[in-house]
């Protein structure tokens, strides 16, 4: 059967002061959509809709925040929050989904989603989502990753290098592509590159496999993992569950999935590493710049959101996002200025300065993160 998991487990430093510790990014209730304010994993969550179950459908996070996700997706039961004690990268949260749902269903086939995307129309996504399962259920061996049309030379993502054409399923044809390469984060001249070729697509972190068949790669290309993933396996759904998880993960080599396995398959013959393509909106909601996008813009570039006033004069390319009620943020004069309010930090920077964020983060006081 299908099943479906969605990896909610980032930080997203880059969206501080809003995202914190105790609350990140994809769990802040601050994207419009439907008519109401709904966090990034709701909004994945509901993608699902009518392409997986809700019993089918599961959600890897932090332990942490098993009770935060619980109440805002009720949907879920405690048994489709796989509770991560520690963060060991994408192989890891992977690996832990493929393990308990190759326990419940030998068959399994089942999504790797995201929790920090916006994707649209959610039509599309659903469509491709559907051939990529009916490529692995046509052949155990196919590993499938998704790829996104690029829109500019991005340096900041992953691309894949379309090859040949995946023949004999249907709705394929001139979608789905067996992978020539993968390239990570490549330099802007190179990134001119692959765009201007048209046979590159942008990695969009986005997967689908038999739950058996990645377990084999795991076996194959990361041992270690492999076997801490089995003896996981075994104590899931005992007494000892949670012991056993909180002893064993963090013991496990923290490496992402494109470089733990999808690359070394990419080299073996008992692996079939194929794309599907997606031409859909894909904004990757994860720095201040990239979250405007989710914002309209008044006749002078300037974004707002938050419940609390925001005012720009004689500005231009502004974002002001203030979290107060109450507390009114005034820029004057200012351009490409992002300013983000909140009930103890305010964050003051040029547009053009954000990637650095992250390094501000690291020196805050604990108690501010």
């Amino acid at each position: 059967m299908r099943y479906a998991m969605i990896m909610a487990g980032g930080a997203g430093t880059r969206l501080w002061p809003m995202s914190r510790k105790d609350e990140p990014k994809q769990l802040i209730k601050f994207i419009e959509s439907g008519g109401r304010t709904r966090s990034l994993l709701e909004i994945a969550a509901g993608r699902l809709e009518g392409l997986i179950p809700p019993e089918r459908r599961y959600i890897c996070t932090a332990e942490a925040y098993r009770g935060v996700v619980r109440r805002d997706l009720p949907g879920f039961l405690d048994a489709q929050v796989l509770g991560e004690p520690v963060g060991r990268d994408t192989v890891n949260a992977v690996g832990f989904a493929a393990a308990v749902l190759r326990k419940i269903d030998k068959d399994a086939s089942f999504a790797v989603l995201t929790a920090d995307h916006i994707i649209e129309p959610d039509g599309v996504f659903r469509e491709r989502m559907d051939l990529g399962f009916r490529l692995v259920e046509a052949d155990a061996r196919r590993l499938v990753t998704f790829g996104i049309t690029p829109t500019y030379p991005a340096t900041g993502y992953g691309y894949v290098e379309r090859g040949t054409p995946v023949r004999g399923v249907e709705g394929a044809e001139g979608r789905a592509f067996h992978v020539q390469r993968f390239v990570e984060k490549p330099d802007l001249a190179r990134a001119q590159a692959y765009v201007a070729s048209g046979a590159f697509d942008w990695n969009s972190g986005m997967f689908v496999w038999r739950a058996s068949t990645f377990l084999d790669a795991l076996r194959k290309f990361k041992p270690e993992s492999y076997a801490g993933m089995e003896e996981i396996a075994d104590a899931f759904g005992t007494p000892r569950q949670r012991e056993v998880i909180d002893r064993v993960y963090p013991t496990l080599p923290k490496i992402s999935v494109d470089y733990g396995v999808m690359e070394p398959a990419s080299q073996d013959k008992d692996f079939q590493i194929c794309a599907v393509s997606m031409d859909v909106r894909w904004l990757d909601v994860g720095s201040w710049p990239s979250y405007a996008e989710t914002l309209a813009q008044d006749a002078e570039g300037t974004r707002r959101a938050g419940p609390g006033a925001a005012v720009s004069v004689n500005g231009r390319n502004n974002l002001i996002v203030n979290a107060e009620p109450g507390h009114t943020v005034a820029l004057l004069g200012c351009e490409d200025m992002i300013v983000v309010r909140t009930k103890d930090a305010t964050l003051v920077m040029p547009r053009a300065r954000a990637e650095e964020l992250k390094a501000l983060h690291a020196a805050l006081p604990e108690s501010l993160k």
